[in-house]
């Protein structure tokens, strides 16, 4: 789906995969296995592409055609890699442009990315089995399972799994991050 909705971007602007690559400070080449299919690009990457729309990453998931009732079910679901790669989200929700909730498990010692980073959202991190420390600016946070974080994403910000055992969540964020 991220293929085919990059594609219908880029050709409604009249850009080259060579123009929308050199904006986006990636490689033509992973531009055409975005688009084909081929691969999956990391949210970092997807930063990048949207920035070069002026779009958020969730318009890079629209689906005009998204229903009103949705069931997202395991191995139907688009994923995204976190900025450092380790951390793959599974999406959970269509897309629609107006809510983000992804799903993921963190092994012992992942983060979300290398450095803390913000955005302008709000995001709900509800740990469903483990530990989960949050850095919010200069504050660390344990959230055990059962708990959640509510967290203005202005913050800058990063998740990681400080313990031996992996930890699994459920994150929203509204809006989507840009």
């Amino acid at each position: 789906m991220i293929g085919d909705r990059l594609h219908e971007l880029r050709t409604e602007r009249g850009m080259s995969l060579r123009a929308l690559a050199e904006q986006a400070g990636v490689s033509p080449t992973l531009l055409s296995q975005i688009e084909r299919g081929v691969t999956e690009p990391s949210l970092s990457t997807l930063r990048r592409l949207a920035g070069v729309f002026g779009a958020s990453i969730a318009s890079l998931f629209e689906d005009p055609a998204a229903p009103a009732v949705w069931i997202s079910r395991p191995g139907e679901r688009t994923t995204l890699g976190a900025p450092n790669g380790q951390i793959r989200y599974e999406r959970l929700t269509p897309g629609n442009g107006q809510l983000e909730v992804l799903h993921a498990v963190l092994a012992p010692g992942e983060v979300s990315s290398d450095e803390l980073w913000s955005h302008p959202s709000m995001e709900c991190v509800y740990v469903v089995s483990g530990t989960l420390t949050v850095q919010v600016e200069r504050s660390s946070y344990t959230v055990a399972a059962g708990e959640s974080l509510t967290l203005d994403s202005n913050r800058p910000h990063r998740y990681l799994n400080t313990s031996d055992t992996e930890t699994e969540i459920v994150l929203a964020i509204n809006p989507p991050s840009p």
